[in-house]
């Protein structure tokens, strides 16, 4: 989580002068055939000189998405991007979904006070040469990403350790967890001991989503709790809170850690 926000802060900050294209922007793309209904799209861009690097999702809402990782080009005279798609990251899509790794074209502009990319785009099936129908794309400058409150966490272990608590004074919280929608805590009551879960990561079991319910308010709302979670020789500590109409969540990813 602390580096996901680190993250946040750097594009946010980075976009004070006018031109500088570094930063969160959201839209839409034409797509024949998509997965989703609507086909929206949010490109999380760090440019450094002439460099792009970053982050796309292109999802339904933030249940449903696929993220890859990106590189490309910057032309600071014509105010032209150049993104293209490499990684798939992490996804959570219908079985029978084709995930298309795409390569876009984006030239800035102002519209009133709306910073505006546009452009076209074409791409390839995943792990094919097939071509994906080219479209049309529109995006425009946000202040945060739409991701930004669910924390997603890289681990390169096979196994993690969740620990639940009580954030603070103990009011009586009690939670109900689940692990990519299976429960494996339920009717918990979050004291300042520990409520252990542990996930345990395999080749074929890549992403976990861990979500939080409040089953009560406790005697002092919202339900909160501090997850702290060992991953390995990493580790990271989150502050949940729930309520009985928003679950709070987090999301684990695999990714394999370079070789020395």
């Amino acid at each position: 989580m602390f580096r996901l926000l680190t993250i946040a802060l750097f594009c946010c900050t980075m976009h004070a002068t006018a031109q500088d294209l570094s930063g969160f922007w959201k839209g839409t793309l034409t797509m024949s055939g998509g997965c989703f209904p609507e086909n929206h799209i949010e490109l999380q861009i760090n440019i450094n000189g002439g460099t792009v690097s970053g982050n796309s999702y292109h999802y339904l809402d933030v249940h449903n998405y696929v993220k890859k990782s990106f590189t490309g080009d910057y032309t600071p005279g014509e105010k032209k991007i150049t993104v293209n798609e490499g990684m798939v990251t992490t996804f959570k899509i219908p079985p029978h979904c084709i995930v298309c790794i795409k390569n876009y074209t984006l030239v800035y502009s102002r519209q009133g006070d709306e910073e505006v990319l546009t452009g076209v785009w074409n791409g390839t099936i995943m792990n094919s040469s097939a071509p994906c129908q080219p479209g049309s794309i529109v995006l425009r400058r946000i202040a945060k990403s739409a991701f930004q409150e669910i924390p997603e966490i890289a681990v390169d272990t096979g196994q993690v350790r969740l620990d639940f608590y009580d954030n603070g004074e103990i009011d009586g919280d009690s939670i109900t967890v689940l692990v990519n929608k299976k429960m494996v805590l339920q009717h918990q009551k979050l004291t300042a001991q520990p409520i252990t879960t542990y996930l345990q990561v395999t080749a074929s079991t890549t992403f976990f989503e861990v979500e939080m319910v409040a089953e009560n308010l406790g005697s002092i709302p919202p339900n909160t709790a501090v997850l702290i979670i060992t991953a390995g020789v990493k580790r990271y500590q989150l502050f949940l809170a729930s309520s009985p109409t928003k679950s709070a969540f987090v999301r684990f990813v695999y990714e394999r850690a370079a070789p020395l």
